[in-house]
């Protein structure tokens, strides 16, 4: 059924069944040609700060060299721990060059995650914005990491701005605290240095992982999906097909206020807009909407990429209305399922409806999209992109008749090689090359896909996965709780947020301790927004707790 791949006869004119995965050798050949066909035209922008598209070619090489020269070598693993920013192009294509992989982190992690995440990948090397460095500084010394490159929010913004910048974050809102990590380096330095030395060409080859990108785990253990060049070729070569079909070469302007540590927004901003000779936009702090909204002032926005809380919340904001929509050909919804309500209430208020589409991180992330634009069908995820397989199958792995629910399966050169040293949890997630998704799916028979329900357990919250068990067995650790459950409860601004039940082992536990202890041990993201007391918890016969019954 699926295997005929009816929805190729309603692609749009132009997007070809199938793309060449071999068009190029590698990710750092896509950069070179890249940057060098629109070397006149600027690439990134951050706070009014642009880089052309051949400075970020001559920036990148000069911090491929400084890494070399580090001693670095082809395979060693480098964590960039930084919001959207004019470091971090600079930063992913200079250490692909310099032949390291690549892992991404999310900058707001604790200490015990980045802990977690830095040994399980076996990092060696970091550049981390200096407002997170104090939290590097706890756990430095259980990790292998032994070059620390730090940077400030200023750096690279020129003397003046630069130097505004940075005494507002760092001496009015003390957004930094102190730290003392010995033999730091500051990101300039390192661009400075490299200039003293060449890059030393290396062979990457199609099926050599270039990222480690990290996705919480059903098992509640965070994994690193060890993501290809060819995996990262593929999904950059889907998207620019699809997106030519109505954007053109050269002169679009996209605005991104999604995280480019976040596999969503890197694939989409970094790759495939780069692709075509965009200008992006970058916003380092998406939750400071009037900073995003003020970007329509400031530029003529064609591409705006974004999640349902952050529609929603532009929306609500009273200043977005007025701002001129006029040049906004595409708005792309990813990371999380996008609301009826919101999507009619984006078109009336911009003209331009959203397109929403559906992938995962071990996916590179793109599986599915829509059509761009007014045709965009709304509440689907859209088509398979070309070259992509997609089955509805049950629990037995049998294809279902059309129209019926079942487990959303996929098959594509975008598909990730594995969980990093996770052999076991890779069987259970790709079998014979399809990855099981764990989201139940139906299909149209023109080829359309609709998610009817989500993996059971995970929480959605703002386009992130929470899973329970991570919640549960930290707030276990603590001397009080005698037991744990966490489960998504609707949330009008994230979508989801946490809640969590607890039975006490210390009768004197109070919410507040709750709150505290969460917010010292899990992202901001994982705090549970409300606690509810039990004498106790329900439970299947082998003692599994039943979270769906707590929902």
């Amino acid at each position: 059924m699926s295997e005929a791949r009816v929805w190729v006869n309603n692609y749009p004119p132009g997007v070809p069944a199938n793309i060449d995965d071999n068009s190029y050798q590698n990710l750092v050949q896509f950069f070179v040609e890249t940057l060098e066909k629109h070397a006149g035209k600027i690439a990134f922008e951050s706070m009014g700060k642009g880089i052309s598209y051949s400075d970020l070619q001559k920036q990148s090489n000069h911090f491929a060299a400084y890494l070399q020269s580090r001693g670095l070598v082809a395979g060693d693993k480098i964590a960039l721990m930084m919001p959207n920013c004019l470091q971090y192009p600079i930063a992913i294509i200079g250490a692909l060059k310099a032949g390291l992989i690549v892992v991404n982190t999310n900058p707001l992690y604790t200490p015990r995650e980045m802990q977690y995440q830095f040994s399980d990948s076996d990092v060696k090397a970091i550049v981390i914005l200096e407002n997170f460095a104090h939290n590097l500084e706890q756990i430095l010394g259980h990790t292998q990491i032994s070059i620390v490159i730090t940077t400030s929010l200023g750096e690279l913004l020129g003397p003046v701005k630069g130097t505004i910048v940075n005494l507002v974050v760092r001496h009015v809102k003390k957004m930094v605290p102190k730290y003392n990590i010995a033999n730091t380096v500051c990101f300039k330095e390192a661009l400075k240095r490299g200039q003293g030395f060449t890059v030393k060409p290396l062979e990457s080859k199609p099926d050599d992982v270039i990222i480690h990108q990290y996705t919480g785990g059903t098992t509640g253990v965070s994994k690193g999906a060890m993501l290809t060049n060819r995996n990262m070729i593929a999904n950059m070569l889907q998207m620019k097909t699809w997106m030519e079909t109505t954007l053109s070469d050269g002169n679009e302007v996209a605005l991104s206020p999604l995280p480019m540590y976040h596999i969503f927004a890197f694939t989409v901003n970094c790759l495939a807009l780069t692709a075509l000779g965009a200008k992006t936009v970058l916003v380092t702090n998406a939750k400071d909407i009037p900073s995003v909204i003020k970007e329509f002032d400031k530029n003529r926005i064609t591409v705006f990429s974004g999640l349902n809380t952050l529609f929603n919340a532009m929306l609500n904001n009273p200043d977005f209305a007025a701002k001129d929509f006029s040049g906004l050909k595409v708005t792309v919804a990813g990371g999380m399922a996008l609301q009826k309500a919101v999507a009619e209430r984006w078109e009336s208020v911009t003209g331009c409806r959203i397109s929403e589409g559906y992938g995962m991180t071990e996916s590179s992330p793109v599986l599915t999209v829509n059509i761009l634009g007014k045709n965009a069908r709304l509440g689907y995820i859209g088509m398979p992109v070309s070259s992509t397989d997609v089955k509805i199958v049950d629990d037995n792995g049998v294809e279902v008749p059309l129209g019926t629910p079942g487990e959303l399966i996929a098959k594509g050169p975008q598909i990730m090689k594995g969980y990093y040293n996770k052999p076991e949890e890779t069987a259970k997630t790709v079998k014979d090359g399809w990855l099981y998704t764990g989201d139940i799916a139906i299909m149209e028979a023109d080829g359309y896909f609709k998610i009817v329900d989500r993996k059971k357990d995970m929480i959605l919250v703002s386009g992130f996965n929470v899973y329970p068990n991570e919640i549960e067995d930290v707030l276990v650790t603590h001397p009080k709780i005698l037991e744990a459950a966490a489960i998504g409860i609707q949330d009008d601004k994230s979508g989801e947020s946490v809640k969590v039940f607890i039975v006490k082992r210390d009768p004197s536990l109070t919410e507040d301790e709750v709150y505290a202890f969460s917010r010292e041990n899990l992202t901001g993201y994982k705090v549970p927004k409300a606690v509810e007391f039990r004498t106790e918890l329900p439970k299947t016969n082998v003692g599994k707790i039943l979270r769906r019954e707590l929902r």
